[in-house]
Formats: C-alpha cells, sequence, structure tokens
C-alpha cells in the first residue's frame, strides 16, 4: 500500500444548505476517530484546523430565491486557493460543511491539475446531482449548484468568482442519483455527465459502473476527486443530513466503492460534506463515514473493528 500524506481541513460552512447543523461537521468526525483511522493505517497526517469564515463578498444577482451568494462566494474563493496550496503535496481531506464548499474545493484542485497538464475526473456521489445554475435554483440553496458551477455551465456571471479551470463534464461521474429536479433533469440531458442512478446500481450493480468510469480516468492519466455526500448513503444508516432521500446506498455497497476507490490508486483529493451532527444518532453517522474513508485508504474488508453503541 502506497503510504499518503493526508491533510485534514476543516470548512464549516453551512450557509449553502436549507438548514442549520453542517458547520459542526468537522468536529464530529475527529471526535469519531477520523485522525486515528488515517495513521492507524500507515499514513502520514497534518490536520490543518479549520478554516476561518472570511468577510462577505460584495456580489448581487437577480435571483431572488438566492440564500447567503454573497457569504458562499467568499467561501468559494477561500476554499479555491486553499484547495490549490494542499493539492502541491499530498491528499487533502475537506470536511464540511455542506456541498457548496465543492465549489471551491474542486475549483482549486482543477487549476492545479491543469498546471499540472494532467485531466481532472470527479466522482459525485450522492442523492443529488447538484445541477442547478443561480438562475435555475428555486429553493436558492447553493449547494445544490457546484457540479453545474465547476463544469462552466451558464448562469453564474456575477454571483460565484470566475474559473480559472473548469471540469470537463465527460471527466464527471454521478453516482447514487435519486432526486433531480426538472432544471436539473434538463441542464443534465445533453452535458455529458455520467449519470448513474439507483435505478442502474439495481440493475447492474455499483461495480460495473464504477470500474468502466474508473477505466476512463487510468487510460487518460488522470486525476480523481471524490465528492462524498452524507445523503449518498440510505438514512437507514446514515441519518445524519438534512436532504435524506430512501433507497440510498447501502453499507456494503458504499465500502465496495471506496474499496475500489483505494484498489484504483486514483484518488487525489476527498470531499466529505452534508454531516450534521445534530441530526445524528449517537455518532452512528460520522462513525460510518470515518470507516469509509478507512476503506477508501486501505482497510480491508477483514479488517473492520467491533463497534458497540
Amino acid at each position: 500500500m502506497t503510504v499518503k500524506h493526508c491533510k485534514l481541513i476543516g470548512v464549516p460552512v453551512q450557509e449553502g444548505a436549507g438548514r442549520l447543523g453542517c458547520e459542526m461537521g468537522p468536529s464530529s468526525l475527529r471526535t469519531a476517530g477520523l485522525a486515528a483511522a488515517i495513521t492507524g493505517l500507515g499514513h502520514r497526517l497534518s490536520d490543518l484546523g479549520n478554516l476561518s469564515a472570511p468577510p462577505a463578498s460584495q456580489v448581487h444577482h437577480p435571483n431572488p430565491a438566492l440564500k447567503n451568494l454573497p457569504e458562499i462566494s467568499a467561501w468559494v474563493s477561500l476554499l479555491s486557493q486553499a484547495a490549490y496550496d494542499a493539492s502541491a503535496e499530498g491528499m487533502p481531506i475537506f470536511m464540511g460543511g455542506d456541498h457548496s464548499i465543492a465549489a471551491g474545493t474542486v475549483a482549486g484542485i482543477a487549476r492545479r491539475a491543469a498546471e499540472a497538464g494532467r485531466p481532472l475526473f470527479m466522482l459525485w456521489l450522492d442523492a443529488h446531482p447538484d445541477f442547478h445554475s443561480l438562475e435555475s435554483t428555486v429553493s436558492g440553496n447553493i449547494h445544490g449548484t457546484p457540479v453545474a458551477y465547476l463544469t462552466g455551465q451558464a448562469g453564474f456571471g456575477g454571483g460565484l468568482p470566475p474559473l480559472q479551470a473548469t471540469v470537463d463534464p465527460k471527466r464527471v461521474a454521478m453516482l447514487g442519483i435519486r432526486s433531480v429536479d426538472p432544471a436539473e433533469r434538463l441542464a443534465l440531458a445533453h452535458c455529458g455527465v455520467s449519470v448513474f442512478d439507483m435505478r442502474a446500481i439495481d440493475e447492474h450493480g455499483i461495480a460495473p459502473l464504477l470500474s468502466r468510469f474508473l477505466d476512463r480516468v487510468a487510460a487518460e492519466g488522470g486525476l480523481l476527486h471524490v465528492s462524498l455526500d452524507v445523503d449518498f448513503l440510505d438514512p437507514s444508516i446514515a441519518p445524519a443530513v438534512g436532504t435524506t432521500v430512501q433507497g440510498g446506498a447501502t453499507f456494503r455497497e458504499a465500502h465496495l466503492v471506496m474499496e475500489m476507490l483505494h484498489d484504483s490508486a486514483l484518488v487525489s483529493s476527498l470531499d466529505i460534506v452534508e454531516l450534521n451532527p445534530f441530526l445524528d444518532e449517537r455518532g452512528r453517522t460520522a462513525t460510518l463515514l470515518v470507516g469509509l474513508v478507512a476503506s477508501l485508504l486501505g482497510r480491508r474488508v477483514m479488517d473492520r473493528p467491533t463497534w458497540s453503541f
């Protein structure tokens, strides 16, 4: 197993979500033993602490539904630089925070990949495609927009910072999708993003779908960013999220994804988002997420600890 230098970066953002609580996500992951799980596998670890909220940006947008746009725009700028800096060496692990943080983390990673001449691929593990623009969102929650923003779709002018490098939508795969708004469905129809919903997983199994995507990443010599939303998982095993959708990934499906990602040796950066400890049950969701990160970093199926709740 290749020893990685993992860098934990806490991003206590909740302004992009529809309810409060995600800002406690980084503390919950630390309390659940994320650092010990990483070092216990032999990896190097640097915990860089939590980023501090920047001053709100002076931005405006004509969509009156948008919530906290100045705050999120400032976070995106800060995170883009932080991700760019952290990705110079090692594997940054961004602990959210709601999924709006990906607009900044992936922007910085994409800039780093472009400068290195490497194609950046993105695996989006989520119940939702997060493919609204600032114009199309009805809820106004900006955590529903990052993939559209990062792939250079229209509808973000004057709201979020201009991107120095975009992600080719043909290099994005979404896994576990099961809740798509009409505007997102229309936008996704012809953009080139690979969308594997839960029916596809039911019919074909999760392994063949992921394997084909990983083969493409390897064939192009790409870097792979993984963005893991708690609601990728079924709420029966991961209740600590404000956007629950029934019928998500099972415990073993989720671990298989992480085990395959480890075997591929392609993952260069990771988001863990939408963990809301206020909605958890005795830390079970945070504990599950720590276990998934451990699988991503090399824990084998026979090495799982026995937990007592």
